[in-house]
């Protein structure tokens, strides 16, 4: 316990609260005690980082994809971390130290434009993956000059291929060409669309994993 022998401004010894007091050659000193924490990495912090750590490696092969498909939402914040933000809170799945996201769950694109209507992908030959879908340029705010925006994600590799200004709606398919280093591995394909102007974009459909030809 410290002592406070002559008032507030002299003579302490020991420690008061988070200061401590002293003398050092006839000179008296006063220090504050740092404070400690108990734990940095409490289970909730490395819960919360491992969760980003998924998040991250999902979306940083298709950063520039993300400048387009989340424009509408980087209000404060870049387009990047409007991604990050949702699919921290909507698109991770399992538990530490296995987590995974769930690509059915997750958006590479947002936005109030009516989005893909049965939207399929597969591999009809070497080099290419080929998404297909119905022309709904009838439906809500869909129109037949919307762009498509496509995403084939190789989680193997940590790449992405996309294109930010695919075939119209009402094509109902775009051919992307891949690597040819590709051939046999799996990539996970995404479809969205934007408007010919620019100023909508629809949420993004998960068409599954395909594997290349």
């Amino acid at each position: 316990m410290g002592k406070i022998n002559q008032g507030i401004l002299g003579g302490v010894s020991g420690q008061v609260g988070n200061v401590i007091g002293g003398t050092w050659k006839g000179i008296d000193y006063l220090r504050i005690k740092p404070s400690s924490v108990a734990n940095p990495r409490t289970e909730g912090q490395v819960d919360q980082r491992s969760k980003f750590s998924t998040v991250l490696q999902f979306l940083q092969p298709m950063t520039d994809f993300l400048r387009v498909g989340f424009k509408l939402y980087a209000n404060r914040m870049t387009q990047f971390n409007a991604a990050m933000s949702y699919n921290l809170n909507n698109a991770v799945t399992g538990a530490y130290p296995n987590f995974m996201i769930d690509y059915a769950s997750a958006l590479v694109t947002r936005g109030n434009l009516t989005g893909a209507a049965n939207g399929a992908a597969t591999s009809p030959s070497a080099g290419n993956v080929e998404a297909t879908w119905t022309d709904n340029s009838d439906s809500g705010s869909a129109r037949a000059t919307d762009k498509a925006l496509i995403v084939l994600l190789n989680t193997t590799r940590g790449e992405a291929v996309f294109t930010t200004a695919g075939p119209a709606r009402s094509a109902g398919s775009a051919t992307i060409p891949v690597p040819s280093e590709y051939s046999g591995e799996d990539v996970e394909v995404f479809l969205g669309f934007v408007s010919e102007d620019g100023t909508k974009v629809a949420n993004s459909v998960y068409l599954g994993s395909v594997t290349v030809a």
